[in-house]
């Protein structure tokens, strides 16, 4: 079957991507990216030609499409809910993302019996499922894209899609909290220090220009120190907030001119300085 080559080869692609340089949010772009070419690529190899069996069509709708089809539902999901992710304390991101989770359990409320049908492993209603032209009617009228194209989709491949969707965006949320609730008792240690003597006075768009310059030269920790903890270092220590880091970036990127306007008004800064002592 060519589309478990294809699987094999969109995991191979993914796991370089999620080891790779770059904060959530770029993962998570570059991630739709491929996750659509691989659903696209997935989609021409069952265009017009018939499953050998029954058997063979609920295996793929069931198994082979949510694995490529789950991921694209988890990459939306979390550049959404980390673009609209609060900057402020802690405290109040973990309430955030608590919330978050509230809302994708509610999904698996709202559709226990299929939920309950799918974790025990049952196979009893699998032909209604999983075999395309068949309808669920009990399902929510959004649920029903699978009449946009029906030859691609069944009336229940995409719930199995969110579930596993749901489930890692679970996981990813829990370790955010953690991660957060560590970082709560590691400010209040701090707290107990003196405060930071030093503010930043150049303007928020120049540090976070320096902050991604310092993560993509690996010069901190060996590069695996991520964006999001090299920024609340620096809020910490020069005693200024930051904001959305990631949208700035996005508009440094865009610059018409020179994208590295700072950096370069370092090297002129540096290089009249050591001049001037050469004189």
């Amino acid at each position: 079957m060519k589309y478990l080559k294809l699987l094999s080869v969109f995991e191979s692609h993914l796991d370089a991507l999620e080891g790779g340089k770059g904060d959530v949010l770029f993962k998570a772009e570059k991630g739709i990216v491929l996750v659509e070419k691989s659903i696209r690529q997935l989609q021409k190899e069952i265009a017009g030609k018939p499953f050998a069996t029954p058997e063979d069509e609920i295996y793929f709708f069931k198994h082979i499409k949510p694995q490529i089809f789950s991921k694209l539902i988890y990459y939306v999901k979390l550049f959404n809910l980390e673009s609209k992710r609060p900057r402020g304390n802690d405290a109040a991101q973990i309430k955030y993302l608590q919330n978050q989770i509230d809302k994708l359990q509610a999904f698996f409320n709202d559709n226990l019996e299929f939920y309950n049908y799918y974790r025990r492993g049952a196979m009893s209603l699998d032909e209604q499922y999983f075999i395309r032209g068949n309808r669920d009617l009990r399902l929510p009228l959004e649920s029903f894209h699978f009449l946009i194209d029906d030859q691609f989709s069944t009336c229940h491949d995409g719930t199995v899609s969110t579930i596993m969707a749901y489930d890692m965006l679970i996981v990813y949320l829990k370790k955010e909290i953690d991660d957060l609730n560590i970082n709560l008792e590691t400010q209040k240690s701090i707290a107990m220090e003196k405060p930071s003597k030093l503010f930043w006075t150049g303007s928020k768009t120049d540090l976070i220009e320096l902050i991604y310059a310092l993560h993509a030269s690996q010069s901190i920790n060996g590069g695996t120190v991520d964006i999001k903890e090299m920024a609340s270092h620096f809020e910490h220590f020069y005693n200024i907030d930051l904001g959305n880091y990631y949208h700035t970036f996005i508009e440094i990127r865009s610059r018409k001119t020179t994208r590295t306007r700072f950096l370069e008004k370092l090297i002129d800064a540096l290089q009249h300085r050591m001049d001037s002592l050469d004189e």
